[in-house]
């Protein structure tokens, strides 16, 4: 009972706080509205202000872009402007010189046109010549026609008749003159082909002898070589074929041997033999064996490079060899193999000379001199013997009688035969070349030298290519640039005057003004 008694007081209490409540609430949501309002009111004050502010903005910024495209209209405009009045300026330039070239067309028109007019009436005047002239020529052929007593076409048979006859004996008078001309100058144009293929390929060549000198690093070694009762010497004696020759000369031994191939394969055993210190008949007899194998491929190799060198392709591999063994033999203090390139080359410029096969003759001069080289005994003269190996290894026919014709022992039945024949004279006989001619030709160079030093004015002076050309150094205070040239034409002259030489001597001369300070 209590308990319903305090629900309902609850529930009283309750009643009467919630109506309180509700007129508390009433009142609060009057004011929340009052400051809604005034908030609101607020917000669109800003708003507006805002809006004022941005619209002012925008006016701005649409200002300066409107401002912004005007002055680029009217730059552009200005740029238009100027390019029209450009345009206009050229325009009328145009006009003006298509005027003067219209005035100037207009003139040469008229020009031409009296030009014509003259031109017209002188063709007049050259018709009624013509038809003059012809009437004269008529009357002329009537009168010598009465007067010969001959028809126009018989006159002119006979003319023609006389014209040839007078042609054949001109015409032969003329071929023999050319051929009494050609016999003159024949030989000087030979000499002239001679002389260019020497200056073109002439070349010193080096001078080989007999013997070969071994050096040592002291006497002491000879003791070893010679060996016990002088059997290791006898030894390597016997093995190479050579002389070794044991004399006072200090640090020196010397191989005495006519075939150089024996020189060197001894020369280069003794060296090994020396270097490895071991001498005795044994080691000497193997020394020897690697050494001649050596030297047989170096033949080989040096034969293929020579070929190589000239171009001359297709030889027999014991063609090649022989080529190779050249290089160990001289002639006449002369080295073989450089003989015969020298020759295979002037044989080439030779026969381009003159036209021929420069390939074949190169090869005949290479081989021209191989019977020198094959190392068995023949009783054959050299060249006939190359002849006989050249036919052997089916050389061409051209090539096999230029070598067996080359000391005349055969006739020559080839073009390329005398060439080979004249190179092979050139190369041996050319100054400098062999031991018999060296000391006339450097007396000769010596003598040029002190010729032009016999000049007034001449400081220095040197014979250079091979005595071709000698150049002169004169002092540029007493020789004028005039003068120098007068001092070439005198020094050239006396040369021609007092001197003997081959071809021809070029004369330089070289005026040199210097002139020299020091800074310090």
């Amino acid at each position: 009972m209590e308990i319903l008694i305090w629900i309902a007081l609850i529930a009283a209490g309750g009643a009467a706080g919630f109506i309180a409540s509700k007129t508390i609430f009433k009142g609060s949501l009057s004011k929340l509205e009052d400051d809604a309002r005034a908030k609101a009111n607020n917000i669109v004050k800003e708003a507006e202000l805002n809006a004022e502010a941005t619209k002012k903005n925008k006016m701005l910024e649409a200002k300066e872009f409107f401002l912004k495209q005007k002055s680029e209209f009217e730059e552009d405009a200005n740029k238009r402007r100027n390019l029209m009045v450009q345009n206009e300026n050229k325009l009328k330039q145009q006009q003006q010189h298509v005027s003067k070239l219209q005035e100037t067309l207009n003139r040469k028109e008229a020009e031409l046109e009296s030009g014509k007019q003259n031109l017209d009436a002188q063709l007049e005047i050259i018709a009624k010549k013509k038809d003059e002239v012809e009437k004269l020529r008529q009357q002329q052929q009537q009168q010598l026609t009465k007067i010969a007593n001959l028809s126009l076409d018989e006159a002119r048979e006979q003319l023609i008749e006389s014209l040839k006859n007078e042609a054949s004996t001109k015409a032969a008078a003329h071929i023999k003159d050319i051929m009494e001309e050609a016999k003159l100058t024949a030989t000087k144009e030979a000499r002239k082909i001679i002389l260019n293929t020497i200056q073109r390929t002439a070349h010193e060549q080096a001078v080989e002898n007999c013997v070969s000198v071994f050096n040592l690093e002291s006497d002491d070694i000879k003791g070893k070589i010679i060996g016990r009762e002088g059997r290791n010497i006898r030894a390597l004696e016997a093995a190479t074929g050579v002389e070794l020759i044991v004399d006072d000369t200090p640090e020196a031994i010397i191989i005495s041997g006519f075939d150089p191939v024996r020189r060197e394969i001894a020369r280069l055993s003794l060296h090994r033999l020396v270097q490895d210190g071991r001498i005795h008949p044994a080691r000497i007899e193997e020394v020897v064996a690697k050494t001649r194998k050596n030297i047989e491929d170096e033949i080989v190799e040096v034969g293929e490079r020579t070929a190589i060198d000239l171009g001359v392709h297709g030889l027999n591999p014991e063609l090649i060899k022989m080529v190779g063994r050249m290089k160990y033999r001289s002639s006449y203090g002369q080295n073989l193999l450089q003989h015969s390139r020298e020759v295979a080359r002037l044989c080439a410029t030779m026969a381009a000379e003159l036209g021929l096969n420069a390939k074949l003759a190169k090869r005949a001069g290479l081989l021209h001199d191989i019977g020198k080289v094959w190392p068995e005994e023949a009783e054959l003269p050299h060249a006939l013997l190359g002849m006989e190996l050249a036919k052997k290894f089916k050389e061409h026919p051209d090539v096999v009688n230029a070598i067996g014709a080359h000391h005349d022992e055969i006739e020559m039945t080839s073009m390329i035969s005398p060439i080979v024949q004249s190179c092979d004279a050139i190369s041996g006989s050319r100054p400098g070349a062999r031991r018999e001619v060296m000391e006339s030709y450097i007396k000769r160079l010596k003598d040029l030298e002190n010729l032009a030093l016999s000049f007034d004015g001449v400081n220095q002076c040197y014979a250079i290519q091979a005595g071709r050309e000698i150049r002169v150094m004169v002092d540029a205070d007493k020789v004028t640039d005039d003068r120098a040239g007068n001092l070439s034409f005198e020094i050239s002259s006396k040369i021609e005057n007092e001197m003997q030489y081959p071809g021809q001597i070029k004369v330089t001369v070289i005026r040199e003004k210097r002139s020299v300070s020091f800074a310090r």
